[in-house]
């Protein structure tokens, strides 16, 4: 039995190596800020890469008899970019993984073509980062009360402070939608895919990232529902809730944006995107409804009368006006052997 070949390694530092082996490029990098916390010297740079920073303690006055407790909230700055670029890295390996383990295993047993297996492995990442988000995200408006007391989008505005879960959320949000960006090249997307998926790409670090320099949670936290219940709770927050605020007013010092300006361009952009989303939608829906007609008027002319044979033709009379002979016997005259 002989030894099998092994397949030509792509030569070292070349695209196609780098795309072979760019999650264990990742890995050593992640590894690398790792190894940094143990050593004094370099604890106190990784630890800027792994941790939430900005963290500000609270007490919250309760009884008379109990001590005050301690809480710890956290704000936003440019150490943030750090932490950013750690779970970048992080998203790369889980896309990695889910990609090797789950959705290839999946597609060798649907032997899909080049086109649908692109948009399966597409597809199939998305629907896991959003389920992941959105149960995620569920939770943060269960443990912060949004849900039982919505007035807390809008109350206390501009919400210097944010729980941990809240700005994690917001953390690993943003760096997953700038991990999409490599990937389309990691993933070999074509072309002609590339421009379309740059758009929600883009559309997402855009609304996501404003979201939390703004200091406006709620978007970020229900863009995985539905848009009817994204557009009616933005004009909620943003159309009624902060123009009622007594803190009105421009501060970058203060992080207020609460003025009619931001206010409406914030709520003119994700009415502009769930509208183009469902534009988008609609076009699609169209377009498959026109292939379905299109196959079926296609089947239709297959099974038409004229393309049916004639009534002389089964009968073995005559084909195209030339007679057909019955038995299997040359219309020749067989010449006679000499006795």
């Amino acid at each position: 039995m002989g030894f099998r070949k092994k397949s030509k390694s792509p030569p070292v530092l070349s695209h196609e190596f780098v795309i072979q082996n760019h999650a264990d490029m990742v890995s050593c990098v992640a590894m690398i800020v790792l190894l940094g916390l143990m050593f004094e010297v370099t604890a106190k740079y990784a630890i800027m890469f792994i941790t939430v920073q900005y963290n500000v303690t609270q007490t919250l006055d309760t009884d008379a008899e109990d001590k005050p407790e301690p809480f710890s909230y956290y704000k936003y700055g440019p150490k943030d970019m750090a932490t950013v670029f750690f779970y970048l890295l992080i998203a790369i390996i889980l896309h990695a993984l889910i990609q090797e383990y789950i959705l290839d295993k999946i597609n060798r047993r649907l032997h899909l073509s080049k086109t649908k297996h692109s948009k399966f492995n597409e597809s199939g990442q998305l629907a896991t980062f959003y389920s992941f988000s959105f149960i995620w995200g569920c939770s943060i408006l269960t443990n912060e009360e949004f849900v039982t007391n919505p007035t807390f989008l809008w109350e206390g505005y501009p919400h210097i402070h944010m729980a941990f879960q809240v700005k994690f959320f917001y953390i690993c949000q943003i760096a997953y939608w700038f991990h999409a960006l490599p990937e389309l090249y990691f993933q070999k997307v074509r072309k002609e895919d590339v421009p379309r998926q740059l758009y929600y790409i883009c559309l997402y670090i855009f609304h996501i990232t404003g979201a939390y320099v703004l200091k406006f949670t709620l978007w970020a936290l229900l863009f995985v529902i539905t848009r009817l219940l994204t557009l009616t709770v933005s004009v909620l927050t943003f159309g009624f809730g902060l123009s009622r605020t007594d803190n009105q007013g421009f501060s970058l010092a203060e992080g207020n944006f609460n003025v009619l300006t931001v206010r409406m361009t914030c709520l003119s952009a994700i009415c502009l995107t769930q509208a183009w989303m469902m534009w988008k939608f609609i076009n699609f829906q169209l377009k498959k409804w026109r292939e379905q007609s299109q196959i079926q008027a296609s089947k239709k002319k297959a099974v038409s009368p004229k393309s049916r044979p004639s009534k002389k033709d089964s009968r073995g009379g005559s084909v195209n006006g030339v007679m057909k002979p019955d038995d299997k016997t040359s219309p020749r005259a067989r010449k006679s052997k000499a006795s």
